[in-house]
């Protein structure tokens, strides 16, 4: 994948590059990437391994983004994917530049709360995703199916779908561009650097969405790796890199964590009601309407397959 550069890392399926991003992909081949990812520093001041400077004027943290946006989309391929992961403020701009170049699909609010009191504004609770490809379609479009939303207490459907409950997909709702079901890094086991770190629930859910096993996924911000990490436990070849790689090799050379998160996770997508909820309910005595088009085998619940005077085309759930 790489022209010239020496990766300071390599995997059976990726490479990693302790190298500035603009270096990095100024050296990939034009056309080469399905799927683009970005979440760069948001110049907020903050104090960074690598001793980038965060704090420069809005004008040139601009002008900076958008040289190595230029960058991005010369790698992707005819209907390839670009994410950026920023903050609004920043993705206004961006999003603005992006759609003179690509075509604009969506922007995906992420509902991420860190519970900081902050006053005289209102309280910021999202971060922005914007997705955009090349050309006028996508090449790959795969997003993951979700489950209904429940009570965390008793299992219970938090939405009454009255008469439509035998036309709800099994394999759960449609994805929104409002994501409410991403939870910030927090837990030791899961958290690979002091600073904040994507959840792999979210990289998963954009690489199965934009690449499929053998494409190609590129991350010119390392970061903690989470992009890497859930390129290479869903079979996908990535290339990316950091100033600062040692927290991404570190986390590579013990993978088993991230293999038993990720197995959860995809436990609990693409079902209409996870294991935990159907659990919640039978212990309280308050089994699924039978219109479900669910059924339950020897205790566990599988999706049963649509009737035939019923084909499944109830996309809009």
């Amino acid at each position: 994948m790489m022209m010239t550069m020496i990766p300071i890392y390599k995997t059976s399926l990726g490479e990693l590059h302790q190298t500035d991003c603009l270096a990095m992909l100024k050296s990939l081949e034009p056309n080469l990437v399905d799927l683009a990812f970005a979440d760069p520093n948001f110049n907020l001041k903050k104090e960074y391994t690598s001793n980038i400077n965060d704090a420069i004027p809005s004008h040139d943290y601009i002008a900076w983004c958008k040289t190595w946006l230029d960058e991005m989309v010369r790698t992707l391929k005819p209907g390839g994917a670009l994410f950026l992961w920023s903050l609004p403020k920043w993705n206004l701009p961006l999003g603005a530049y992006l759609g003179e170049r690509l075509t604009f699909r969506h922007w995906i609010a992420v509902d991420i709360k860190y519970s900081l009191p902050i006053s005289g504004r209102l309280y910021p609770s999202h971060y922005s995703l914007l997705y955009f490809i090349k050309g006028d379609k996508p090449a790959i479009f795969h997003p993951d199916r979700i489950p209904t939303p429940c009570c965390r207490h008793c299992g219970c459907e938090l939405r009454d779908y009255g008469g439509y409950k035998n036309k709800m997909n099994p394999k759960g709702i449609n994805l929104s561009d409002v994501w409410t079901d991403i939870s910030p890094v927090r837990h030791a086991k899961y958290k690979k650097r002091d600073a904040n770190a994507l959840p792999l629930k979210l990289m998963d859910r954009i690489v199965n969405l934009a690449c499929d096993p053998g494409g190609v996924v590129l991350d010119p911000f390392g970061g903690s790796g989470t992009t890497y990490v859930a390129a290479e436990l869903n079979g996908c070849r990535w290339i990316g890199c950091d100033l600062d790689c040692s927290a991404i090799i570190e986390r590579f050379g013990n993978l088993s964590a991230d293999r038993e998160h990720l197995a959860e996770i995809h436990a609990n997508k693409n079902t209409l009601f996870t294991l935990a909820d159907l659990k919640k309910r039978q212990v309280g005595g308050r089994p699924l309407s039978k219109n479900y088009r669910i059924a339950e085998i020897n205790g566990a619940c599988q999706c049963a397959e649509p009737h035939p005077e019923q084909p499944d085309m109830f996309s809009s759930f």
